[in-house]
């Protein structure tokens, strides 16, 4: 009788044992495995079950379980707990959010208080935007079952291509790449031909010349194995870095989480949005001087290109706002715009003294995501 006393406590403790194991959580990024993002979602994944002492731990699926095409749809689903969700590839969806992610080129106008910490001044911009300026946005994700934890993304973007360019009359005619409707717009006002196509298949359409740029930022030469077919890259223009709601949540997953686990959840969150500016801020010197070795031209645009670009991004302010009131029905474009100018400027301040990725990420908590009311926030 004391035996069976005895295994039958050992297999309650059994199932006790079970009943508190780790929960996984699949994040579906549609990076390949050797970029510098998935990198940063790693180090996510572990800050997850570092600050949930194990209770969560999260899966990171780079290229597999969705592309960035699906990414958004496939969250909203279910199919993934977390997204790496570009909001620019879904315009109807996400109108009032890309408003301020298609304003990204007004860092230029910035100047050389926020050059080499593009990517850091707008992150943090972007997503106290998000939070706090733009209720909006928030009910564009909950429409399609998510809750936003924050923007991130990398430098800003140049043109990396197979011909030098240094002048509006060099792109004239050119057809370039583009991931995102400001660029397109900017291609368009310099006399080039804007081209829609998938990050996969960048190498082949710069190898065989189907484009001569691709717009794109130095990192990513690295993270999309473009090495081979780069002749020539100005980072000079059009400029902005490609923001995106990084580590955006499945509603019912993030309801089903208690009020702790959502603030251990933000503070990881806190640390990706950091993570991926740095790590590309780091990495884009690095980056140019080993194309430079293997042969590669580094280009600077003449006054005149610089000059247009600037008259460009004022005037694209403008259209945006009118742009997103008639297709999307935004009524607050202009006045969204203005407020996020206000924020860059701010933020260009704030990171001014911030010389290492921790401070980054505390900068981020302190300011942003420490002050999101978990009690109310996706719920």
């Amino acid at each position: 009788m004391k035996r069976l006393v005895i295994v039958a406590l050992a297999m309650l403790s059994g199932v006790a044992a079970l009943s508190v194991e780790a929960r996984t959580l699949r994040y579906a990024i549609g990076h390949p495995p050797s970029s510098f993002v998935v990198d940063v979602a790693k180090q996510y994944a572990e800050s997850v079950s570092e600050l949930t002492e194990g209770d969560l731990k999260v899966r990171v699926f780079p290229m597999s379980l969705l592309n960035f095409a699906e990414t958004s749809g496939g969250l909203r689903d279910g199919m993934a707990d977390i997204g790496f969700v570009l909001t620019s590839y879904f315009p109807a969806e996400f109108p009032h959010s890309n408003v301020a992610v298609e304003s990204s080129m007004l860092l230029g106008l910035l100047g050389d208080k926020v050059r080499g910490k593009e990517g850091m001044v707008f992150m943090g911009a972007l997503s106290e935007f998000t939070f706090f300026h733009c209720p909006e946005c928030n009910q564009e994700f909950a429409k399609q079952n998510q809750v936003y934890t924050g923007s991130t993304g990398g430098s800003s973007y140049g043109l990396v291509c197979n011909r030098p360019v240094e002048s509006a009359a060099d792109l004239s005619g050119m057809r370039l790449r583009v991931g995102a409707a400001n660029w397109s717009r900017w291609t368009e006002a310099v006399g080039a031909s804007p081209v829609t196509m998938s990050a996969n298949e960048m190498y082949e359409a710069l190898s065989q010349g189907v484009v001569g740029c691709i717009v794109l930022a130095s990192p990513e030469i690295h993270n999309f194995g473009l090495a081979d077919v780069v002749t020539d890259i100005n980072m000079d223009v059009p400029g902005g870095p490609m923001p995106v709601a990084g580590t955006n949540i499945n509603a019912d997953t993030w309801k089903s989480l208690s009020p702790q686990q959502r603030t251990r959840m933000l503070r990881a969150a806190s640390a990706f949005t950091a993570g991926i500016p740095w790590i590309y801020h780091q990495h884009e010197d690095r980056i140019l001087s080993e194309a430079e070795q293997r042969g590669v031209k580094i280009h600077h645009a003449d006054p005149d290109l610089v000059a247009k670009t600037n008259a460009f991004i004022e005037k694209d302010m403008d259209f945006i706002a009118t742009d997103y009131q008639k297709r999307y029905n935004v009524s607050r474009g202009q006045e969204m715009i203005a407020d996020f100018r206000e924020l860059l400027e701010k933020w260009a301040g704030l990171v001014q003294s911030v010389d290492s990725e921790q401070q980054l990420a505390d900068l981020y908590w302190n300011e942003i995501f420490s002050k999101v009311d978990v009690s109310k926030h996706g719920l």
